[in-house]
């Protein structure tokens, strides 16, 4: 299965549905079924800009979840879920085809195909409040969209990789 490597406290927010897109300033044409691995790295030496509305956000789905506020003490080196990536999207100011909206959206993400005929085609979304918080969502950047979320009731230890990597179960 493929797997992706992620930040506490950001994977345990994927993990349990508080967050639905991980941002990332790289796409990927993979579509599937993907494990979440929680980082080995000390959650502690991450900087953060606006840390407080980001911490006070994070503790509460958090602690909604039953996992406590406290981001440190999450698992780390681990398999911590498995999901689907069924789109990854691309982060623009003023979205979608039609300009006299797009003119009112400051950030969305659009839809990477170029295929007139494709289903998708000048699709777009804009995030809400609480996912433009948990996600670095600057024009350029990707958003990989994250579905059928399965927390794993123990997580399983494994050593993580940069980008998407195989794991084997």
């Amino acid at each position: 299965m493929k797997a992706i490597t992620i930040w506490q406290p950001w994977a345990s927010l994927l993990a349990i549905g508080a967050k639905r897109y991980e941002t990332r300033g790289w796409a990927t044409k993979y579509r599937g079924p993907i494990a979440i691995h929680a980082a080995k790295k000390d959650p502690c030496k991450i900087p953060l800009i606006g840390l407080e509305e980001f911490d006070a956000a994070a503790g509460e789905e958090l602690t909604k979840a039953g996992l406590g506020s406290t981001w440190f003490l999450l698992p780390r080196g681990e398999i911590i879920a498995t999901a689907e990536l069924v789109n990854v999207w691309h982060i623009v100011h003023n979205p979608g085809a039609d300009v006299d909206t797009a003119r009112h959206i400051s950030i969305g993400a659009e839809s990477l195909t170029n295929d007139r005929h494709a289903p998708d085609f000048a699709d777009y979304f804009v995030p809400t409040a609480r996912e433009m918080i948990f996600g670095d969502w600057t024009p350029g950047r990707f958003a990989w969209e994250i579905a059928n979320v399965r927390m794993l009731s123990e997580p399983i230890p494994a050593k993580g990789k940069q980008r998407i990597w195989e794991w084997n179960e």
